[in-house]
């Protein structure tokens, strides 16, 4: 029997859906307060926003290199494996596998949380709400690559309307805020640029999804590099939106002091009915996500089964263009996640695996660089090496500076990655 591979089907215009999906969501909605708390200080904020998604683009970049000359799904697992061997590829796939996995329980449990309260007939039930969205977006994914694509495509396409409705009512409507003198800084400014600039990238984070379908992108070498830049270029626009509409309807002192600045601004501009109006936003935001995200996961397992590191049957692809063994894995532990609470835990510690993990991918693009020199790359990261080095210095200072400021998790984090060994070697036998 013919081996089945996937299908080299989608565009770039999937590849930007992706992304966009990805890293637009709930965050954004809610970091501004705890930026603006830190800075205390418009333009220095909004400077602040740009400067981080010129970090995640020139990352994308540099990532992007890797991608065209190693055209392969699996994401960061592909390039980790052939820079530094099976072992740490194994550790940075098995590790990326979890954290996706937990993304996709946590914004599941976030979508029951948010329905919940438009209902009461579903308050308390907000886990089984969140089992049966995986479940759901579990069943689309069995459908093929072609449905859940255009599905990908659909629905970000909705949020990006979304957030900028959003933002054009903020202009539209807002104005004549009340004077209220500035809050004042309580760290030292360095030090409030640091926290600052943690919650921006990690806000950012989801800027590599399309590295995941490389295989499936029908021209990778063309609309691989579209899809990167185009996707981040996009979610940069509508970061810097939302913030300058923030703080247009916002005071200063007011923005700094809010958990949720969108339901804040809502709520100035139609009344009680804004904070509606934000649930319903954050509705909309959540699906692209969380189908984005089950797209990447199992390529991850198929990736490591087709490398020999992961038992054969993850490697194995339907007629339909998809990897369902490791669909059903990834379905399986989400739920797990979901129904045991643990994501909880776990999503915080993915978030410094996550930064980890791009620590691993630029550290290769210098290793191949060397080491491989005579490899075809038909996009080269820009301003190499330098812009790839202070990219890769920032994502290091990311991972030291959640070890200080929350080390509960990054210890959980390491404990993770440390896991990972056993497992290895179990499954190397």
């Amino acid at each position: 029997m013919k081996e089945r591979k996937l299908l080299r089907i989608l565009g770039a215009g999937f590849g930007v859906a992706v992304i966009v999906g990805a890293v637009i969501g709930v965050g954004i909605l809610r970091t501004p307060g705890e930026v603006a708390g830190h800075l205390a200080n418009t333009w220095l904020i909004l400077g602040l926003w740009l400067a981080g998604g010129f970090y995640a683009l020139f990352a994308a970049a540099s990532v992007t290199e890797l991608g065209t000359m190693l055209p392969e799904t699996g994401g960061y697992f592909v390039f980790s494996r052939r820079a530094f061997g099976d072992a740490v590829g194994f550790t940075v796939g098995w590790t990326d596998w979890i954290g996706q996995s937990s993304a996709i329980a946590y914004a599941s449990i976030a979508f029951g949380e948010f329905l919940a309260p438009m209902f009461p007939a579903l308050a308390g039930r907000e886990t089984q709400i969140g089992v049966a969205v995986i479940a759901t977006f579990g069943a689309l994914q069995w459908t093929g690559i072609r449905s859940s694509s255009r599905v990908q495509e659909a629905t970000s396409l909705l949020k990006a309307v979304a957030f900028l409705s959003l933002v054009a009512a903020c202009f539209w409507f807002g104005g004549g805020k009340p004077y209220q003198p500035a809050p004042m800084r309580t760290e030292p400014l360095f030090v409030a640029i640091i926290l600052a600039v943690q919650a921006i990238i990690l806000t950012y984070d989801g800027w590599y999804e399309a590295l995941y379908f490389t295989e499936e992108i029908r021209d990778p070498v063309r609309q691989l590099p579209r899809s990167m830049i185009g996707g981040v270029a996009f979610v940069i626009v509508i970061y810097v939106l939302v913030n300058s509409a923030l703080v247009y309807v916002l005071p200063l002192r007011e923005l700094a002091g809010s958990k949720l600045p969108a339901a804040d601004a809502a709520a100035r501009l139609f009344g009680p009915a804004g904070g509606r109006l934000i649930t319903i936003l954050s509705l909309i935001s959540l699906p692209p996500m969380i189908n984005a995200v089950m797209l990447c996961a199992p390529r991850i397992l198929y990736a490591m089964s087709r490398a020999g590191l992961f038992p054969a049957p993850m490697s194995r692809v339907s007629s339909r263009g998809n990897p369902d063994w490791a669909l059903g894995a990834t379905v399986a532990l989400a739920v797990a996640l979901a129904s045991g609470g643990t994501f909880k835990t776990l999503i915080a510690a993915a978030s410094v695996i996550f930064v980890v993990n791009h620590c691993f991918a630029l550290s290769a693009l210098f290793v191949l660089r060397r080491r491989e020199p005579g490899l075809a790359r038909p996009f080269k990261a820009w301003g190499y090496p330098w812009l790839s080095a202070v990219v890769l210095l920032a994502a290091l200072g990311i991972v030291a500076g959640s070890l200080f400021s929350d080390t509960r998790h990054s210890l959980y984090a390491a404990g993770l990655i440390a896991a990972s060994f056993p497992v290895y070697r179990l499954l190397r036998r």
